[in-house]
């Protein structure tokens, strides 16, 4: 249903606006529509998804919560131990891995300004690989398979069919003392 004006006349009191009937009949008309679109037709319950069609939408502040945000800022995936990876920047932030051999890692999905990382051990040589993407190494450290990696990989350029990615490495031992 289209939203329904009140016709209130051209001035006050000169006949030609909606009857005072009318007009709160337009008005439980439209608050109706409003309680079936974000509601269940008697109370408001606006969760999920809701598309404005014009207009800001302002979230309060503390409002998201992180058990809220999507999986590609959340989740671990434990790829196992092999030579070819999937790294599926839209289903996880965090990737474990063991490379038995050589090992591709071939990227998928990723947006923009995310970071994900890579928790990689195996003394084998690695390759980065998504089609007409560029990887760029950020720093001197190189992947060291001896050691336990932490190689942390931001997306700067999501263009379709180029993006750019930027990695560093870093090894790391367990240790509780800074």
């Amino acid at each position: 249903m289209a939203k329904q004006t009140i016709n209130i006349g051209s001035a006050a009191n000169d006949g030609t606006g909606d009857t005072l009937r009318n007009g709160a009949d337009k008005i439980n008309d439209n608050t109706n529509e409003l309680y079936n679109l974000l509601g269940d037709g008697s109370t408001l319950s606006i969760s999920g998804d809701v598309t404005m069609s014009a207009g800001a939408v302002t979230i309060a502040n503390d409002a998201v919560e992180f058990a809220m945000l999507e999986n590609r800022y959340t989740a671990l995936s434990a790829l196992g131990t092999g030579s070819t990876f999937s790294l599926d920047f839209s289903a996880d932030s965090t990737f474990t891995a063991t490379a038995n051999a050589a090992a591709t890692f071939t990227f998928s999905n990723a947006v923009q300004g995310q970071v994900v990382d890579l928790i990689l051990t195996g003394n084998y040589t690695i390759t980065f690989s998504e089609t007409g993407s560029t990887f760029n190494k950020v720093g001197s450290t190189d992947y060291d398979g001896t050691a336990n990696n932490l190689i942390q990989i931001v997306c700067t350029d999501d263009s379709s069919g180029a993006k750019i990615y930027h990695y560093s490495i870093a090894t790391y031992t367990s240790d509780t003392t800074p």
